[in-house]
């Protein structure tokens, strides 16, 4: 299907010139006859044939076409939703079993509608506007309620809530988002930074992250960095022996400490020798961290 895919890119918009001069082109196509379009799709099921798949791919451009006109109304090229919606038809065919008594048109229109949705939602706003199964489906039938221009009053809420299948306040929600736009978060090329009129004021000159204290971490950083240097410091007034066991028992990152047990059976003197060169040893590193 790769093959046919580049084959079919070769009569793209960029390579004929224009919108329109495509759409002449996918209308010059011959629509096929049910017998040939099983014929095809046939071959192609069965034995992988890829002429039999460019075939079926060109007599059904018109459709995609009609289909991708229906979604005018978003403001994105035509072209991409032609495109897009000749990817539905292709990953289609490729699924279309001919066995089944039914038309190929018939059983592509639910991919063809699958990526110019996916694509419309991608691109209609920087923030997606529906991400749920649920806001996808509300977010389509609602333009298509929008019966004028304006807010939708308490009364057409209702309706559209009742007729969806959706609640009322999923149904402001929606209209709030798909009323909304896209704003600059900084300042444009053109926006002087020394002029803070509201006018040229971007959302990245009044947001506050309340999450994070940009302070208080520098603060953190400062002291675990000052800390870290007095205790390798302090250390240095150990002796070899001494700076092994606090390393070994307090600063080494192990899923548990080492044991007093442990320690003594690698210096061969006993536990309690080891709990007191421990303590005396921290007994000097405090002094030497507080001096």
């Amino acid at each position: 299907m790769k093959k046919v895919k580049n084959q079919i890119n070769t009569i793209s918009f960029f390579n004929i010139g224009s919108l329109d001069a495509y759409i002449r082109m996918a209308n010059s196509f011959s629509i096929l006859t049910s017998e040939k379009e099983k014929l095809l799709a046939k071959k192609l099921f069965f034995y992988g044939d890829i002429e039999s798949a460019k075939l079926l791919i060109l007599s059904n451009l018109r459709f995609v076409i009609h289909v991708a006109k229906n979604y005018s109304g978003y403001g994105l090229p035509q072209a991409d939703l032609i495109q897009e919606g000749n990817i539905g038809l292709m990953k289609a065919i490729r699924r279309f079993n001919p066995d089944v008594n039914v038309r190929l048109v018939s059983f592509a229109v639910h991919w063809i509608k699958s990526e110019i949705h996916e694509y419309v939602l991608k691109n209609w706003r920087i923030v997606k506007v529906a991400t749920t199964k649920a806001q996808r489906k509300l977010f389509f039938n609602l333009r298509k309620s929008k019966k004028r221009l304006g807010w939708f009053n308490r009364n057409e809420i209702e309706i559209v809530a009742r007729e969806l299948g959706v609640s009322k306040q999923e149904v402001k929600e929606m209209e709030a988002r798909m009323s909304a736009q896209d704003i600059t978060f900084d300042i444009t090329s053109k926006d002087s930074c020394t002029d803070y009129s509201v006018n040229n004021l971007r959302s990245s000159f009044y947001l506050e992250d309340k999450k994070s204290n940009f302070a208080v971490k520098v603060e953190k950083e400062n002291w675990a960095s000052h800390a870290t240097t007095k205790l390798s410091n302090a250390l240095l007034v150990l002796d070899e022996r001494s700076q092994q066991i606090i390393k070994r028992r307090w600063l080494d990152h192990n899923d548990s400490k080492i044991t007093l047990q442990a320690i003594a059976q690698d210096y061969g003197i006993s536990a309690e020798r080891v709990r007191q060169l421990e303590k005396n040893a921290m007994k000097k590193l405090k002094i030497a961290i507080e001096a």
